[in-house]
């Protein structure tokens, strides 16, 4: 379904390359709800369709086509009764924050990642990580290790180019996690998402919880494609650590972000020059608030490819001493 933006409409051969790979990945079949492929549909009608999904006893999974930007219209108009009586993963990442935290304050765990759009459809073939942890999260429900998959791209081939259906986008060698804090390992509770949305939420009231909701747990944040210089960044992770949230949480993964977008396209020099500002922004600042936080930079998750779908709400192991980060997705 298209919570957000109804890509589908636009770009009908990357969704329909999306569909089949889904079922050839998992094995599950499809269900198409009807404003999918439509262009403005209402927060009402959105929301209708999140409400009918959760209400079908024969749905027993939800995913997210792509993001966008209005989904905190939409969220108004749900029914935690229904995601209560049957909880069943949701899968989105992005703009889909507004329903992961929607979810999380309901005390419904979910799984944030992937945008079939993004993840499925484009290129030669679905990459390994994301069906290993896409299958995990909707079939298996166990507990892999995160790794990295060693090559990285920002964007794909535009997807009104036919390109897009056979190739990936420039991709470029990663380079290797950077760790921070204390050697030790903690295992919590995870909650975030990206953090242009996550400022979104919280100005609009939608965590009505004080620090302690996320006491040792494991904070999620990453950036869109809106390339949000490092300085803003930080200033949003500094409310949060203002608001008492960075001191709450035992550890923080910060994802590998996106430098480049179809307009914008720096030097390889400048793109390791603006990862490496907005990490050392944002580690000083969640090390002023939480010098016991064991963080981690560089996470393949959020906006970017080869990508890890990682639970939200559910449990993941940050261990600072091996240098290592596992997922538990039951």
């Amino acid at each position: 379904m298209s919570p957000s933006f109804a890509a589908p409409a636009l770009f009908p051969a990357v969704h329909g390359q999306a569909m089949r790979r889904l079922t050839e990945v998992t094995g599950l079949v499809p269900v198409e709800y009807p404003t999918t492929r439509r262009p403005g549909a209402t927060p009402q009608d959105r929301a209708a369709d999140i409400n009918a999904a959760f209400a079908d006893p024969r749905i027993r999974a939800i995913h997210a086509v792509i993001g966008g930007d209005d989904q905190i219209t939409v969220v108004p108009h749900l029914d935690p009764g229904l995601a209560l009586a049957d909880p069943k993963p949701f899968v989105g990442t992005s703009d889909n924050t507004n329903v992961h935290q929607w979810l999380w304050t309901h005390g419904v765990a979910s799984f944030y990642g992937g945008s079939t759009q993004v993840h499925l459809g484009p290129g030669p073939a679905v990459d390994d990580l994301h069906a290993r942890s896409l299958r995990a999260a909707l079939l298996t429900g166990e507990r892999l290790e995160i790794t990295d998959p060693g090559e990285s791209e920002d964007t794909g081939v535009s997807w009104d180019d036919p390109r897009a259906l056979t190739e990936y986008g420039a991709r470029e060698p990663t380079t290797p996690w950077d760790w921070y804090g204390p050697e030790r390992s903690v295992t919590g509770r995870t909650w975030g998402g990206c953090i242009e949305v996550l400022q979104w939420v919280l100005t609009a009231g939608r965590f009505p919880f004080g620090p302690d909701a996320l006491d040792g747990g494991v904070l999620l944040v990453e950036t869109s494609e809106e390339l949000l210089p490092a300085r803003e960044v930080a200033w949003i992770m500094r409310s949060l650590g203002e608001r008492g949230l960075l001191a709450a949480v035992a550890a923080v993964l910060l994802a590998r972000p996106p430098v480049s977008d179809f307009a914008r396209r720096p030097s390889a020099t400048e793109r390791d020059r603006l990862r490496a500002e907005q990490r050392d922004r944002v580690v000083e600042v969640v090390t002023s608030y939480n010098p016991d936080a064991v963080v981690c930079v560089g996470i393949p998750f959020g906006h970017t490819r080869p990508q890890w779908i990682l639970p939200h709400g559910g449990r993941m192991t940050v261990d600072g001493a091996a240098q290592k980060v596992f997922a538990d997705y039951a």
